[in-house]
């Protein structure tokens, strides 16, 4: 049996508008394949961290995140800075989890958001 230690993954999406359902929508994809190419339950999970640029205000992306069966995680929105010129409609995650100690974290970064870090390969 392995050591597990706490790890950090980072990932993030665009909404393709201001609206709850779209911004349900997108943080429910951006979960789903941050667990799955990290191969996560909820059991592992310690807490997520949300923000989102101040374009999106209709719906807390947290929602989604209870919805995959996150309801006993510690979940917290935040406002992203406000950077001129940044790509708008952005949910951010980081995710706080248990796995071996030998595990590398899989970032994921969907759609055009895969421009905000396109120096990181495996998260494309």
């Amino acid at each position: 049996m392995s050591e597990e230690r706490l790890h950090a993954v980072r990932g993030a999406v665009q909404a393709a508008a201001n609206e709850a359902d779209a911004i349900v929508s997108a943080t429910e994809d951006l979960m789903r394949e941050l667990m799955s190419r990290n191969g996560l339950e909820p059991p592992s999970i310690v807490s997520c961290l949300f923000t989102c640029t101040e374009d999106l205000d209709a719906e807390f992306p947290a929602v989604a995140a209870r919805r995959l069966g996150l309801g006993s995680v510690p979940l917290l929105c935040a406002r992203e800075i406000a950077v001129p010129g940044a790509m708008p409609r952005v949910i951010r995650v980081m995710v706080h989890y248990y796995a071996a100690a030998g595990h590398e974290p899989a970032h994921t970064y969907l759609g055009d958001a895969q421009s905000l870090r396109a120096d990181l390969e495996a998260a494309q």
